[in-house]
């Protein structure tokens, strides 16, 4: 189950950064939100020069399963 609809929409890098981002305001407190949307600015940055359409879908599947694991680390 992914941690907000759309998850399956993904299809490019932007849409999963834009994704991930909208994840981020579902974790507990303000000092988490900005820990993880710092650590998805620095991956997007890190990984901005890849262009192996197999390789960015999967970092995008992984990317996600991680969004939904930590989502679900902090739900109440």
């Amino acid at each position: 189950m992914p941690p907000l609809p759309g998850a399956e929409l993904v299809r490019n890098p932007v849409q999963l950064y834009r994704y991930l981002l909208r994840c981020c305001k579902q974790l507990p407190t303000q000092a988490m939100q900005q820990h993880y949307q710092h650590a998805i600015r620095q991956g997007y940055s890190s990984h901005a020069d890849e262009d192996d359409s197999e390789r960015i879908q999967v970092i995008i599947l992984r990317a996600i399963s991680d969004a939904d694991w930590i989502v679900n680390k902090y739900k109440k």
